[in-house]
Parts: C-alpha cells; structure tokens; sequence
C-alpha cells in the first residue's frame, strides 16, 4: 500500500492546476499570489468560489491559537481513521518499511515545506483526538511558518500560543494525547466539515473560519479582492469629500460617470471635478 499517492495520480487528481508542481506533483501556487491572498477576506473568495460553482468550500466554527493571524499557505492533506488493528499494523509495517519515524501523527509533519498549511481529517475527535502539543508544533512552525487546519483536537495550548509564526484552527483542546487513530493517507482527497479539499489547494483562514481555493481559481480570488479593495478607498475617499452619496456609491454596478471618475483615479490619484 501507499501512505501517499505516487507522482502521476497526485497529478491527474489535480489537473486544472495552471501552475508548476512540487517533486511530488502536488501543485505549486507561486508564492507572489499566496502573499497577496493574505489582503482578501473570506467572503471575497467565497464569491469568486461560488461563481464557479464550488458551493461547498467554506467551513467555521473553530478556535484559532492566534486569532490575530490571517492563515494562508498551500495545502498539504491528512486523514486519520478510528483503530482498526489489522489496518493499523499493515499502516504501521508500511511507514517503517519507507523510513518513517516515530508517530503516524508526526509523519505528517515530516513531509512539510515551507509555505504549507497541514490539514487534518481526524473526524471532530478532540478526547485523544489531539494531533499536535507544543513540541510538534514546533516543528510544524519550524518547516511552515504557517500552521495547520485541525478537524480534531490539540494539547499544550499554553506553548503552542507562544509561538510567534504559526496559528492553528482546531475543534477543541485537551490534555489527553493522540490515540484509537490511524493514519489512512498523506495528500489525498479530504473531508473537513462539509468541504472536500484536495491536496494543493490554497487554504485561507481568517476570524470567519478556513475557505480551501482550488489553485486554478487563486488569480481569480486575488484580482478580485484587489479590485474590491480598491473600490472600497475610492468610494470611502468621494463620501468623505462629498463627491458622492452612499446612495450612488453603494449601487452595483457604478453609473458609468462613477466608473469614469474611478477609472481616472487609478491613473491619477485625483477625482474629477
């Protein structure tokens, strides 16, 4: 058996991936676009998603180690399974056989790059449920500088909170560590909540929750929140002149005498008279 897929079948499940591809095939988001997804809120993805049919991309409801922190990276997928015994052994004789150390949970981590976001299928279990503590944390930190999407538990919140570059969305804390799970596969299709991710998405967690962007709609995402974005300080900028009413601004799409007026203050910096 494989705990992760070979090259040509990581590449055939994502195929609309316009970009390159890390050795193992997973897609490549360049980094110029993960950076500047930090700036787009979640609804902004979520309307671009939605205009292309991914109705099912958004999950919430999770407590975040650092909620000051906008989560964005590449995603790298994990799903663990209730114990089975014969399962386990057959996955445990596996890892050994490919030289992995150490527990199923920390094989995960050992396959991390910086600007990944590991995300884990562990099917809500928070009661030795708990994927992570302070010290593979610290590693996920280490590799990422990122962090980790969770759909189970942690433990050792008060270190895990004192790291400076890695946030993490979880269901819950507890003292009890990880147990009764095994590891079905690394960079295979997922299920967190309600969404289906695939490896190589682009996560983007914020105080709403986690919206996962396919990497062929990530431009997408981004131009449209720039473009929001700016209109945004357009219109703000005419109702604190009084150029417009918030009746004339909060129409969409603008009269074309708004958009003329917008589109001169892109190039210029200056309103119309």
């Amino acid at each position: 058996m494989n705990i992760a897929p070979p090259k040509d079948q990581l590449i055939e499940l994502t195929r609309l991936n316009p970009f390159g591809r890390f050795e193992d095939g997973r897609p490549h988001v360049p980094d110029e676009l993960i950076e500047k997804l930090k700036n787009a809120t979640t609804e902004q993805a979520w309307g671009v998603l939605r205009a292309h049919g991914y109705h099912r991309q958004f999950e919430g409801g999770w407590f975040q180690t650092h909620p000051d922190k906008i989560l964005v990276g590449r995603c790298v997928t994990a799903m663990m399974l209730p114990h089975r015994p014969d399962y386990h052994d057959l996955v445990q004789e596996t890892g050994e056989k490919q030289g992995r150390i150490g527990g199923q949970n920390s094989w995960v981590i050992d396959t991390l790059l910086e600007g990944d976001v590991m995300i884990v299928d562990l099917f809500g279990k928070i009661k030795d449920g708990t994927f992570v503590g302070d010290n593979l944390s610290t590693s996920l930190q280490a590799r990422t500088k990122r962090g980790a999407v969770i759909d189970g538990g942690i433990r050792d919140y008060q270190g895990i909170r004192e790291l400076t570059e890695c946030t993490i969305f979880c269901r819950g804390m507890d003292p009890t560590a990880i147990a009764d799970v095994t590891l079905a596969g690394i960079n295979i299709p997922i299920r967190i909540g309600g969404v289906t991710v695939l490896p190589g998405d682009v996560v983007l967690g914020t105080p709403t929750g986690v919206i996962f962007i396919p990497p062929h709609l990530v431009q997408e995402v981004v131009d449209t929140a720039e473009d929001v974005q700016s209109r945004d300080t357009f219109g703000k900028y005419c109702l604190s002149i009084g150029k417009y009413t918030p009746g004339e601004i909060d129409v969409s799409p603008w009269p074309d005498v708004i958009e003329a007026d917008y589109q001169h203050w892109l190039k210029t910096g200056e309103v119309g008279s």
